[in-house]
């Protein structure tokens, strides 16, 4: 008799389909047998062991009388489901009984010396089972999680009796799962179970065409049709092969953890386009297994230093050489250093602890970063530790695969920063007087009608006008020659870069004639700044054969007027330099004087 969900009893999870296992009390890898229950043609799948088997048996003879049972299906040669094959080998005596299982699993199954039960091969059968009136298929999932592992599909049910695929490990799991939740357990179980990725989408390929209802693994719970597609697609994307993350560490938890927190870094990388937030979402991920603190980065660039994006610059990149204790590092190709020889090398640089600041820097930890096409260390992630740590194998296997996704990210970084500067490297020349390196008339232009708007509207915005011209420049082309008056244009420029504010705008309008616009400022500042201007002109000291020769400038000084065009306030600006000219030269006339 069926009680529904209580686990003492059998329960039909499908018209026919029984579950027949028993709970191991603090077990987490709990293994199922089920029943097929088709009159003297009944099927056993996964009997169990004897820790498991007393209970199971009394499970079946609820259902049918062991006599029944006229195949055993044995999906793989694992004690926890064939041990009880020798007790079984005496129980059952009907003449036509059979194991039924691949190839490969027999030829371990002798090993347990039936003397009654013949083992026959599904191949044998046509990879089909024929219970008369009910199809039972086999379809092969090798190496999943063995070289013979096969599944049992009963095509009236739309049952997957499927081994360990889809098994999960869970003391506690409910017998038939309940909502996506169930993939934690399950994915505990295959990251270290099963070999690979591809060997895993190769066999899941297989089962795809099924048309499955449900899922009945050996381990974990069932899976009923609502979850077989999440379960399925899942998995499709899941990473295995775990205990290859490791030469001595058998803690599968502690690896699928690390396996986790690996992707999710280079989820980061790959997709964060934004390098600050990949290295703040780096530091919450790398607090897990290192007691970091800060992260900072030096790229090999084509020329020039080395590119360093660090927090203090919101990694913005300047150019600077990296510490003297890692400098040699970059550049390296891994043939040239026995320390790169196997992966990333890894330095621990210590630093003097500050004790009274206890959770100050006491380690840096130098991550080489190998470029994947030359095997050069294209740069060098620095992190630094709060504490001392030992470089043990496992933390030396996350930070080797970390390696290549966070070298991409730093080079894909330095690669934009460095397109960034040359953008800015080219709008400046676009801007800019090729010779003396003051604004151009064009971008005179742009930023006056912005300043001006300003001013219009807040008259303390102030806009003075300082036009300058080099006295008697033309005898100093035909003396001295043309390239000693670009030197003397030069030095003047100097001047009005230096003797000017931030705030102002040094334009070279042609030849030598120069506009000071002076922002913001009071007349008297703003007469002061051309003053200053003028008289350090004056003293410039050339080399020879200008040695003796003195250059002065001569200086126009006009305000504009709220809502007054700036042609016009430059047009008095020119008057009082003329006038300047007129009187003598080596002066500053202001509009006021005209």
């Amino acid at each position: 008799m069926n009680h529904p969900l209580d686990l003492n009893h059998a329960v039909e999870i499908a018209p026919h389909i029984w579950w027949v296992g028993h709970r191991l009390p603090g077990d987490p890898f709990q293994c199922h047998a089920y029943l097929i229950e088709w009159g003297e043609a009944s099927v056993l799948l996964d009997p169990g062991s004897t820790l498991t088997f007393s209970e199971t048996l009394r499970k079946i003879q609820e259902v049918v009388p062991l006599s029944h049972i006229r195949t055993i299906i044995c999906h793989h040669q694992d004690p926890d489901i064939t041990a009880i094959l020798p007790h079984l080998d005496g129980l059952i005596t009907r003449p036509d009984v059979q194991i039924l299982s691949h190839w490969r699993t027999n030829t371990l199954l002798k090993h347990l010396g039936l003397q009654r039960l013949p083992l026959v091969c599904v191949e044998q059968q046509g990879w089909q089972l024929d219970l008369g009136g009910r199809i039972l298929r086999f379809v092969f999932t090798p190496y999943l999680h063995f070289p013979g592992a096969f599944c049992t599909f009963d095509v009236t049910s739309g049952t997957l009796f499927s081994s360990d695929l889809f098994g999960g490990l869970a003391m506690d799991s409910p017998l038939f799962a309940q909502d996506e939740s169930c993939f934690e357990g399950i994915r505990t179980f295959h990251e270290h179970y099963m070999p690979s990725q591809d060997i895993l989408s190769h066999g899941l390929g297989n089962l795809e065409k099924l048309p499955i209802q449900q899922i009945a693994p050996q381990h974990g719970s069932i899976i009923p049709s609502h979850l077989v597609s999440f379960v399925i697609n899942r998995l499709k994307e899941l990473d295995c092969g775990l205990f290859l993350l490791t030469k001595t560490n058998s803690d599968y938890q502690r690896l699928s953890q690390l396996s986790r927190m690996l992707r999710e870094m280079v989820q980061t990388i790959m997709v964060n386009r934004d390098f600050s937030e990949v290295v703040s979402r780096l530091l919450v991920l790398g607090k897990q297994v290192l007691p970091v603190m800060t992260m900072e980065f030096y790229s090999l660039m084509a020329t020039g230093l080395p590119l360093h994006l660090a927090p203090e610059t919101g990694f913005h990149g300047v150019r600077c050489q990296p510490p003297e204790s890692c400098r040699a590092l970059l550049g390296q190709y891994r043939h040239q250093g026995a320390e790169l020889k196997e992966g990333a090398a890894c330095l621990l640089i210590p630093r003097r602890a500050d004790p009274a600041q206890p959770s100050a820097v006491v380690q840096e930890l130098v991550l080489p970063l190998v470029s994947s096409q030359n095997h050069q260390v294209r740069a060098l992630a620095i992190l630094h530790l709060t504490e001392k740590v030992t470089l043990t194998e496992e933390l030396y296997h996350v930070l080797s695969q970390l390696s290549l996704p966070l070298g991409v990210a730093v080079e894909r970084e330095s690669m934009l920063r460095v397109m960034d500067e040359e953008r800015h490297h080219a709008y400046e020349r676009s801007v800019r007087d090729a010779l003396t390196g003051l604004y151009n008339r064009h971008y005179m232009q742009d930023a006056l009608s912005r300043l001006c708007r300003v001013h219009d509207r807040d008259p303390d915005a102030a806009i003075v006008v300082a036009s300058f011209d080099v006295d008697h420049f033309k005898s100093v082309n035909d003396t001295y020659g043309h390239a000693m008056g670009d030197t003397v244009l030069r030095s003047v420029a100097q001047l009005l870069i230096h003797g000017c504010r931030s705030v102002d705008l040094p334009v070279r309008l042609g030849g030598e004639e120069f506009v000071l616009f002076i922002i913001g400022a009071t007349s008297e500042i703003a007469l002061n700044i051309a003053e200053r201007i003028r008289l350090q002109v004056s003293q410039l000291v050339f080399e020879a054969p200008m040695q003796e020769r003195t250059i002065t400038v001569s200086c126009g000084v006009a305000f504009r007027k709220v809502q007054e065009p700036i042609e016009d306030v430059m047009e008095r600006a020119d008057r009082a330099l003329y006038k300047a000219k007129l009187t003598g030269r080596n002066r500053v006339i202001t509009e006021r004087e005209l």
